[in-house]
């Protein structure tokens, strides 16, 4: 019995974040692709096209700029411009001999969305863009982008340089949980301070105008070029929710954005499941007669608002358990409905170590306490 008790506990283990579909009802946009996505949930909530694979011009800074970031955490090396580094297109205007940090670099990439910054910072960290491009697609892979390639670190042109609205949709949930990115993506304008020459510095806006436009938006990318058309790459947060608006080769980028949040936001709420625990279980076998029980927050639910009202917990926790147990084990598990569906579900977990009370007992005193956890 305990054997299949432990079989039992290790099929839940798994914790499960869902969603009740929305409507069907869609925005109507200019875009060639576009999705919505909630990255509370995983959930696209809208979408048209988001697995073709087309040119996503500058938004590929979004992943430039997070791998950069992400070296600069350990060692904010200081980048020499040279000749090699430089590109056309979009700049931060980095002249040969001017040096400035990896953070920096990243900077430049998403205020004034610098080809030069982008190169500059792909030869510094791998040697050559090529092998930038190398780690640039294996951090996709990390993250579930499936129909992305990348070949520039900066999101020029090239017949081999493509991804989808999904996938990066799935980049900007990433490159929102790094603390510097995050912060550098909600600034309007951001000031680069040279190292060489020193006193130099240069206060750069950030072409993504939806952060004035749009009171919800926490940030973003845009890119163009004549193949890609606009591409837009933004997230906003409203009333504890996040969403994440990807739109490519779309004329009228900005307003379908507002449309595409408008729409999601109203729609949708976050719901913060109120579930009376127990606190305890008991035990058989023990060296005590219960064991104390814990469950991480309940999981921020993504519902249709019209849903939200409906939504229950249901706790699922046997009588009793068999000694030993070790803390942090599945005891049981919430199961969150709303209509009938399931929406969301958690662990229910021991907060303790329980020892088998190895004390020879007789059969009698056996029986009973059997009895008494029955």
């Amino acid at each position: 019995m305990k054997r299949l008790f432990c079989i039992a506990l290790a099929a839940i283990m798994l914790v499960y974040v869902g969603v009740l579909p929305v409507s069907s009802a869609e925005v109507e946009t200019s875009a060639q692709a576009y999705a919505l996505y909630c990255p509370d949930n995983g959930e696209l909530l809208l979408s048209s096209n988001p697995d073709e694979r087309l040119s996503m011009a500058s938004t590929t800074k979004i992943m430039t700029a997070l791998i950069t970031l992400e070296h600069a955490a350990s060692d904010n090396k200081t980048v020499e411009f040279t000749d090699e580094m430089t590109a056309e297109g979009s700049s931060m205007y980095l002249k040969v001999g001017e040096r400035v940090t990896l953070d920096d670099l990243a900077v430049g990439m998403m205020m004034q969305s610098g080809n030069d910054a982008a190169n500059a910072a792909a030869i510094a960290i791998a040697g050559s863009v090529e092998v930038f491009a190398a780690l640039m697609n294996r951090r996709a892979a990390e993250i579930g982008m499936e129909n992305t390639r990348f070949v520039t670190p900066s999101g020029l042109d090239d017949d081999g340089h493509y991804s989808t609205a999904r996938d990066m949709a799935l980049l900007m949930a990433e490159a929102m949980e790094n603390p510097r990115f995050k912060e550098i993506t909600a600034q309007t304008s951001m000031t680069v301070r040279f190292v060489a020459p020193e006193g130099k510095f240069v206060t750069y806006p950030n072409h993504n105008k939806l952060l004035r436009m749009y009171e919800s938006c926490i940030g973003g990318k845009t890119g163009y070029t004549d193949k890609s058309g606009r591409c837009l790459v933004t997230a906003a947060h409203r009333d504890g929710m996040t969403l994440i608006a990807v739109t490519l080769n779309d004329r009228h980028d900005w307003f379908d954005h507002i449309a595409l949040y408008d729409y999601g936001f109203e729609s949708c709420c976050a719901v913060q499941p109120d579930t009376d625990l127990p606190d305890s279980i008991d035990i058989a076998g023990g060296v005590s007669d219960t064991v104390a029980l814990y469950t991480t927050a309940p999981p921020q639910l993504i519902l249709p608002r019209d849903k939200a009202s409906a939504l229950k917990a249901e706790i699922y926790l046997p009588a009793f358990v068999y000694a030993p147990v070790k803390a942090d084990d599945t005891a049981g598990k919430i199961i969150y409905t709303a209509e009938g569906e399931t929406v969301g579900e958690s662990r229910l977990m021991f907060a303790e170590d329980v020892e088998y009370n190895d004390t020879r007992r007789s059969l009698i005193q056996f029986i009973k306490d059997l009895l008494k956890w029955h």
